[in-house]
């Protein structure tokens, strides 16, 4: 057993051992024809390659005894592994070493014994460490040559190459199956991402900067309505976008290749088929030795999804009843206005329409005429050509908004509320005579004096009621005193269901 001072040195070489997987294995013929081969040429009953384990020593190949281990503490083969030098023992019962050892004593009587330390390499710092020996023995004493010691070494490298080739072997087998496992993980993690893939409608894609082809999986040929084929030419890859969307990809493309820059981008993309989808793609770069090599990216499918937001956003900005823009649309639209007006002194207005005696319609013929009497009116306004470019909504209840540009803006102002004050009169039959509906209109021009969106609605609101303080169906300019008149002409009579 090893001195406690050299336990780490006994741990290191029980470690090398444990290595090569031998202990317990089946005899191997290679090592048995070594065996025989030394007890021929010593003229010795036994001969055996012996491993010394923690305990034990064990016989991987043996010839003339029939156990399979001994005791470490009575083996002869301990000894030379502690040495780790040749160990010939002429005449063990005349060895004080050796004399009263059992296996001299008894069974097989030892006279004889020469072993050569087998060394195998440490994986750990590539010493040469003893694991065990070829010995070869006798029940008579013998005083062998140097020549035959000599071979006996020889052979006892033999044994260290068969070890040696033995751990490879085995290394090689473990690092194939290793290699099956994750081959064959990666084609389940193969499998799952093309399921991902097709559930998630996302595709993956590669170009190579070198060559300009651009490889994709299954999933993106699916969504360009295409069989699965060989890489494409970058140029073919944007013939699926419109010009304006291939121009935003090239560009990001381009950036990313000169400068490493990652993109995301929401694109329009007609497939194969002719059909118009919508495409969320993003990219980056692919380095391999500080060199960009190719940049890789993911394509998904989002069509379902954007013409669902599309469709959520036109019920938001639009309304219900009449179908034109909501008042969260003319918000939006006029803040536009006024970011436009601040960069490029673009000029507006907005005029706020009131139906006057839209409750009476309400209260006497129902909910349903006055609702009837609403679109109209909205696509009244929506049909005015001489009010030039302008932007149409509904507040709520019975009032409108409009938001004109250029000339209607300014100068031309009061003579476009005129215009809506003749074209807004309506007469609405009830009860054998008639309700007359007309509009009270207030309107703000944008400029110093109504920067903001809550300064331009309210004094509109200001003018409204200054203008319905005089007379019902006339109009007024925030700012400005004139009361502007309807031109003269008949109500035009419209009809409801009752």
């Amino acid at each position: 057993m090893p001195d406690e001072t050299d336990v780490a040195g006994e741990m290191a070489r029980l470690e090398v051992l444990r290595s090569l997987d031998v202990l317990g294995t089946a005899p191997e013929a290679e090592f048995d024809a070594i065996v025989e081969g030394a007890r021929h040429l010593f003229g010795c009953k036994m001969a055996f390659v012996s491993l010394v384990d923690t305990q034990r020593q064990w016989f991987k190949a043996r010839c003339g005894i029939d156990i399979t281990e001994t005791d470490r503490d009575i083996s002869f083969c301990s000894r030379t592994v502690a040495a780790d030098e040749m160990l010939v023992i002429a005449d063990a019962g005349q060895d004080a070493r050796f004399a009263g050892n059992p296996l001299v004593l008894g069974p097989p009587f030892i006279r004889f014994y020469a072993g050569v330390p087998l060394r195998v390499k440490s994986e750990g710092n590539g010493a040469l460490l003893p694991i065990g020996t070829l010995c070869v023995a006798d029940d008579r004493a013998h005083y062998p040559s140097a020549d035959k010691l000599a071979i006996l070494q020889g052979m006892a490298r033999v044994v260290e190459a068969l070890l040696e080739t033995r751990r490879l072997s085995r290394e090689s087998l473990r690092l194939a199956l290793e290699r099956q496992d994750a081959l064959d993980d990666m084609a389940r993690t193969q499998r799952l991402l093309q399921h991902a893939e097709r559930m998630a409608r996302i595709g993956s894609w590669r170009l190579e900067l070198a060559t300009g082809h651009v490889h994709w999986s299954d999933q993106t040929y699916g969504i360009h309505a295409l069989e699965p084929g060989l890489d494409k030419p970058l140029d073919s890859a944007l013939h699926f976008y419109p010009e304006a969307d291939r121009l935003k990809l090239q560009t990001a493309l381009d950036q990313c290749a000169q400068q490493g820059r990652p993109w995301e981008l929401e694109l329009d993309l007609t497939d194969a088929n002719g059909k118009l989808r919508r495409v969320r793609t993003l990219g980056e770069v692919e380095q391999r030795g500080g060199e960009r090599i190719a940049i890789m990216g993911v394509i998904q499918d989002i069509t379902d999804r954007y013409r669902l937001e599309c469709r959520l956003q036109h019920i938001a900005r639009t309304d219900e009843l009449t179908g034109i823009p909501s008042r969260r649309a003319f918000n939006e639209e006029l803040d536009l206005a006024l970011a436009k007006a601040r960069q490029d002194g673009d000029g507006f207005a907005i005029v706020i329409i009131d139906l006057d005696r839209f409750k009476e319609v309400n209260d006497r013929l129902g909910h349903p005429a006055g609702d009837e009497v609403l679109r109209l009116i909205a696509a009244k306004l929506g049909s005015i050509r001489d009010l030039g470019q302008h932007f149409t909504a509904r507040l709520g209840g019975d009032e409108f908004v409009l938001l004109l540009r250029d000339t209607h803006a300014k100068d031309g102002l009061p003579r476009a509320i005129e215009l809506l004050l003749s074209e807004l009169r309506h007469q609405v039959p009830a009860d054998g005579g008639s309700i007359l509906v007309s509009a009270t209109i207030g309107a703000c021009v944008y400029g110093d004096r109504y920067p903001d969106r809550a300064n331009l609605l309210k004094c509109a609101d200001g003018a409204l009621y200054r203008a319905k303080a005089v007379r019902r169906g006339t109009g007024a300019i925030a700012g400005q005193d004139q009361i502007i008149e309807a031109a003269p002409a008949a109500a035009r009579p419209i009809t409801v269901a009752a």
